[in-house]
């Protein structure tokens, strides 16, 4: 899943050498940060929020797949 987000994030901001994602388990919780360069928060975020709920999306999809649930935080 982290590299997933990581994929998604990368080809949607000019500066992907500085996208981060960390991943933290917990029972059946899995939640991922993502931070970006402070110029590209707005593309990942997108027009009230679109963009995000998106990528959240398609982790819960993938995540349901492995029955697990995931978050995604976006940091700034």
């Amino acid at each position: 899943m982290k590299a997933l987000i990581e994929t998604l994030a990368r080809a949607l901001v000019d500066f992907p050498d500085e996208v981060e994602v960390e991943e933290r388990e917990e029972s059946d919780l899995t939640t991922l940060e993502l931070r970006v360069a402070p110029e590209d928060l707005g593309k990942v975020i997108g027009r009230r929020g679109r963009t995000a709920t998106a990528m959240r999306s398609i982790l819960s999809a993938t995540a349901s797949r492995e029955s697990r649930r995931a978050v995604l935080e976006i940091l700034d």
